[in-house]
């Protein structure tokens, strides 16, 4: 008796049945016949009646799809012909309710000689359950991979937020409703007893721009959940117009199908709320609410962050204030800008400073400094050493004896901290310029032509270090600002980037001078942008810019001015080109040929024999008969002498030469110095006048 009769007469479930509860059966396809044996189980699992059966394959596969018809065809047809000996398949039917069910194949093919099949037996059972789980746990594990996704990129962005600017950048800039996978977002911070939304992002989101403040206890959803400190979720975005009767006329314009309501809270204080809109979503299982309440609580923390630094620096950028001259005074013969920033951290304030000192004999002292280190204790010494600097220029020392005292002065404070900085008196109607320096960074000088220059300013120890080593020597450089030129002092917050040498940072600091506007309120605004800005506001900074005002005469009377240094080959040649070119632009070319050649006579004398640079001056006089005055002024009181040269001599010949083209020539007296003048013009030549 075989297993299954014994399972019949003995009431035993045997193996025919056990497939059948399991809704599994077998088939036996004779090939040469090109029928099929399906057992009861297996034609359950096909949905197709025993007595309805014919023994054709099609009938056996008539329920599925085409394409499925086809793609099981094709497993076989691949098998049988490559020569293997088995063929597994999932196939999808459809039953007779109409719902999906998956049906796995699993059969073995037979060949004679092990070449040409002949029969193929097998087993097919419902897969139904298996697939669906199969297809449930990857959905899932798509689902955890998209949550994991938006919490990373989130906390990476968020996590190079330093202000409140920032967090709302990093929300609300490219890519920020991507990582949120969100298509709209509100933003809103408690301030006070009111809701100020301060950032929204999406399509149609600025209907909200009504609602931008409100008071806290108004009926809105994102004042109800600051207000209860728990989340809303709202699958159907239209209801929100029947709860909220005041957001009625506004829910029809938006494009969004859910939304949820997010209270923003860290360490028990209520920040505000976020609002975050979606075009297909309409519910929030439990996982996608967890994630939502996850970027509440890291946008929260970000927040908190934000707000306390924003805090912090508020206070230390005010205190930096309350250091610094509250005013500039107006002066005459120019124009003064000055700009302080702070640096990005937090209490971290510097010692950098700057101050405009009126003198006597209407004479301006400018100062640019720093103390050591980045802190309060920095802040307060700067505010002691300013005030006693300034007292001491305005007792009328000698720029050398001002920082001298100073040194002297942060010596005797004992806090073992040093500052630097440039101090310089200036004379505007004149031009002179007198600094000095303690161990700062020398200034820049913007010629009338674009050019800027690094003059050599000499310099002494950093205050308080000179009294401690005993060498309070700063000595005094002089400079002569023309007409229109610009005087640049700053503190080296400026010019150091950081992983660049100084040396760059000068560069680009010239380079920025020159290209900027000449006007000196303008041009600071351009540095502070060029530079200050752009290398990402480590330092502090301070920043002096002082410009001579220009002196171009009259339309009937035009004046240049040019200062030329010693020290400088290509201003002689540059001196020349820019008279000839300024007389051709007056409409007086025939006289740019003997005015270049005396001009570079009278340089040539001055830069030989004199110590210093000279500053050129072309005028125009119209009065009696229109003519082209040349000055060239310099600080020696030696006054030129008529040589006669030998036939061999090289030199000897400048004030020769000026006899012969100029109509007139003469020296005047100029404070410390002297200025050697000329004029060409339609008159006879002349000799010296006195």
């Amino acid at each position: 008796m075989t297993e299954d009769e014994r399972s019949t007469h003995g009431g035993e479930i045997g193996p025919t049945e056990r497939l059948a509860m399991n809704r599994t059966g077998s088939f036996d396809w004779d090939l040469d016949t090109g029928t099929i044996d399906v057992d009861d189980a297996g034609l359950l699992v096909f949905g197709v009646a025993a007595d309805g059966f014919d023994g054709r394959p099609a009938t056996l596969v008539r329920g599925l799809d085409p394409e499925e018809r086809a793609r099981l065809d094709a497993v076989i047809r691949r098998a049988i012909t490559s020569g293997e000996s088995s063929y597994t398949a999932h196939v999808r039917l459809e039953r007779a309710d109409g719902t999906p069910q998956w049906t796995h194949v699993q059969a073995r093919i037979l060949r004679r000689d092990g070449r040409m099949a002949y029969r193929i037996v097998g087993i097919v059972r419902d897969a139904t359950a298996e697939v669906t789980h199969s297809a449930f746990l990857q959905e899932l594990e798509k689902r955890r991979e998209v949550q994991t996704t938006i919490v990373e990129r989130t906390t990476h962005a968020l996590s190079r937020a330093v202000t409140v600017d920032d967090v709302t950048a990093a929300l609300t800039g490219p890519g920020g409703l991507a990582r949120l996978g969100a298509e709209g977002l509100a933003l809103g911070l408690v301030e006070n007893d009111s809701l100020n939304i301060i950032a929204l992002s999406g399509e149609s989101l600025d209907v909200f721009d009504d609602f931008r403040i409100r008071r806290l206890d108004q009926g809105l959803p994102m004042a109800e959940t600051v207000l209860s400190g728990r989340p809303r979720f709202v699958p159907s975005f239209s209801s929100l117009g029947r709860d909220y009767p005041e957001l009625a006329p506004y829910v029809n314009r938006m494009p969004f199908k859910s939304a949820c309501y997010l209270p923003l809270i860290a360490q028990a204080r209520k920040l505000g709320g976020l609002a975050l809109f979606y075009r297909r979503r309409s519910s929030f299982s439990a996982d996608e609410r967890n994630l939502l309440l996850g970027l509440a609580a890291i946008v929260s923390q970000s927040l908190q962050r934000a707000i306390l630094f924003d805090e912090e620096r508020e206070l230390a950028t005010g205190l930096q204030a309350t250091m610094l001259p509250r005013r500039i005074p107006t002066i005459t013969g120019g124009e003064i800008a000055v700009r302080y920033h702070a640096a990005w951290s937090g209490r971290q304030v510097g010692g950098d400073w700057y101050d405009v000192i009126p003198l006597p004999r209407g004479r301006v002292g400018i100062v640019v400094g720093d103390v050591q280190g980045h802190d309060t204790h920095a802040a307060a010494i700067m505010g002691q050493l300013r005030i006693a600097l300034r007292a001491y220029a305005g007792e009328g020392h000698a720029p050398s004896t001002v920082l001298a005292r100073a040194s002297r002065f942060l010596a005797e404070l004992d806090t073992n901290r040093f500052a630097t900085c440039t101090y310089a008196q200036v004379d505007l109607a004149g031009g002179t310029v007198r600094g000095v320096r303690a161990g700062h960074l020398g200034p820049l000088i913007r010629h009338t032509d674009g050019r800027v220059g690094r003059p050599k300013l000499r310099g002494g120890l950093p205050l308080g270090l000179a009294t401690v080593f005993e060498d309070e020597e700063f000595p005094e450089t002089r400079l002569d600002l023309v007409p229109g030129e610009t005087l640049v002092l700053c503190t080296d917050g400026l010019v150091e980037q950081p992983g660049t040498d100084i040396e760059a940072g000068l560069a680009a600091l010239a380079e920025a001078v020159g290209s900027g506007p000449p006007q000196a309120e303008a041009l600071a605004d351009h540095l502070s942008e060029q530079l200050w800005e752009r290398w990402g506001s480590g330092d502090d900074v301070a920043l002096l810019v002082l410009r001579r005002s220009p002196d171009p005469g009259t339309p009937r009377a035009p004046r240049i001015h040019q200062y030329i240094h010693q020290a400088d080959p290509q201003g002689l040649s540059d001196a020349r080109a820019a008279v000839g070119q300024a007389l051709v632009d007056w409409g007086m070319p025939e006289l740019s040929d003997d005015a270049e050649l005396l001009t570079g006579e009278l340089l040539v004398n001055v830069l030989l024999h004199t110590e210093g640079g000279a500053v050129l001056t072309l005028e125009v006089l119209p009065e009696p008969v229109r003519r082209v005055r040349l000055s060239v002024q310099d600080r020696s009181s030696a006054w030129p002498r008529r040589r006669t040269p030998g036939e061999a001599a090289t030199s000897g010949r400048g004030l020769l030469m000026m006899d012969a083209l100029a109509s007139r020539w003469g020296v005047e007296p100029r404070g410390e110095g002297k200025a050697v003048w000329c004029e060409i013009g339609p008159s006879p030549a002349a000799g010296p006048a006195s």
